[in-house]
């Protein structure tokens, strides 16, 4: 199954990856590839975005439509091409800073207008690409070049965040639960509107060593000891939860789509200059 995935839909001749041995990335990837090829999606039907960093690389290797565009940019990217091909799966790869520190504010008002793209964050805490900088989403305490002696910020979590500006589906899962991750993916393609999946990554060298996790397999390790299903998580006290983040679906809800409700008004316009 696996070799037949990556004939169908990688370009080979792109191998070797630039992945770190030991990054969660490629597991992500694959989990990509396999949703897109249990909903049947044409090839030529499907267009991958991508900002900077680590994660947005991924598309130069997958064999589709695919655009690699600037920091934090590529929601604003999507949705220009979701406006004007509305018949194309659109799919933003996009890192945790790349999403929710440069491009924070892009995330937050593609979401409210619930424009039918899914945006797949590649969350493996830090900026690993620029040197290993604590982002938006590196938990509190934990350390990074810009925070040698521990971040103080709190973390955003990004599904949630997604999900109250608007997203109609979001969850979160890990490069252990693959499974689980690739079925977020599959529903998160199949949904009208915005969707979202947030999936946990392991970077063994920059956030793993500065934080003492030990190696790739430790970090696997970590994940599924730290993760907690949502169900679960709601019995649990803070004190419980101390140390460890949720994972499931967030939200999945109905609201009207954007590029039909904008084609509505171009309807609506054509008929007020007909009269």
């Amino acid at each position: 199954m696996a070799s037949e995935l990556i004939e169908k839909y990688m370009r080979s001749d792109k191998f070797p990856h630039m992945w770190c041995p030991g990054c969660g990335h490629g597991i992500i990837m694959r989990s990509i590839i396999e949703a897109i090829d249990r909903l049947g999606l044409e090839k030529d039907k499907v267009c991958v975005v991508s900002g900077i960093g680590c994660s947005s690389r991924a598309p130069g290797y997958m064999d589709f439509n695919t655009l690699h565009t600037t920091h934090g940019r590529a929601l604003p990217f999507a949705t220009g091409i979701k406006l004007a091909n509305p018949d194309l799966h659109v799919i933003v790869v996009s890192g945790d800073g790349d999403s929710s520190a440069i491009g924070g504010n892009h995330l937050i008002h593609a979401a409210r207008r619930n424009i039918d793209i899914t945006t797949i964050v590649f969350n493996n805490n830090i900026y690993g690409m620029t040197g290993g900088q604590y982002s938006p989403t590196t938990p509190t305490n934990y350390f990074g070049t810009t925070a040698p002696y521990g971040n103080i910020d709190r973390s955003f979590d990004i599904a949630q965040l997604a999900g109250a500006a608007g997203a109609t589906y979001t969850a979160r899962s890990t490069v252990f639960h693959v499974p689980q991750l690739t079925n977020y993916i599959e529903k998160a393609l199949n949904k009208k509107g915005f969707s979202l999946v947030e999936a946990i990554s392991t970077c063994p060298t920059s956030f793993g060593r500065r934080n003492k996790k030990g190696d790739a397999v430790d970090m696997i390790k970590w994940l599924r000891d730290s993760a907690v299903n949502v169900s679960k998580a709601s019995k649990m006290t803070t004190e419980e939860m101390d140390g460890k983040f949720t994972i499931g679906e967030f939200k999945d809800t109905e609201a009207p789509e954007y590029v039909e409700e904008y084609d509505k008004l171009i309807e609506r316009l054509k008929g007020e200059d007909d009269e």
